[in-house]
């Protein structure tokens, strides 16, 4: 089973997906998007069923007390609509401070400053983080 991840914020959507038996996430992509415009939706779907995606995992971004922000409804509207539109259930994850982490871990990449910078880059490895948490706590389960 396939699961995609997604780090959905205001300007781009970073993408992550696992391998078939659900138990590493890998980025995938950085969508992007434009202000006043609805999400991209085909592009999202697209790419869910080019990996043959059964679930998604969105990050929803809590307050640092963590409750749930006006932001958090536009993102569950997001993962919502897009699971009705794949069939597919959606779960969503506590992303607080993931792309903190994320941002740590690209610089700490050794990759040249510019690639380290991209914040495209950043998108994808906060969204593999979102879907490897996912993942692991499953795995427990």
């Amino acid at each position: 089973m396939r699961v995609m991840g997604l780090d959905v914020g205001e300007r781009r959507i970073g993408v992550a997906v696992s391998d078939p038996t659900a138990t590493i996430a890998t980025p995938l992509e950085t969508l992007r998007r434009r202000a006043g415009k609805r999400p991209p939706f085909a592009a999202l779907s697209e790419l869910a069923r080019a990996h043959e995606v059964e679930a998604l995992v969105v990050g929803l971004p809590l307050s640092p007390a963590g409750d749930e922000t006006d932001w958090c409804r536009e993102v569950r509207a997001l993962g919502d609509g897009l699971a009705e539109r794949l069939g597919v259930p959606v779960h969503y994850v506590d992303e607080r401070y993931t792309s903190v982490q994320a941002e740590r871990a690209v610089r700490g990449s050794g990759l040249p400053r510019h690639k380290r910078e991209d914040k495209a880059r950043v998108d994808r490895a906060a969204a593999v983080l979102i879907l490897q948490s996912w993942l692991d706590r499953r795995e427990g389960a």
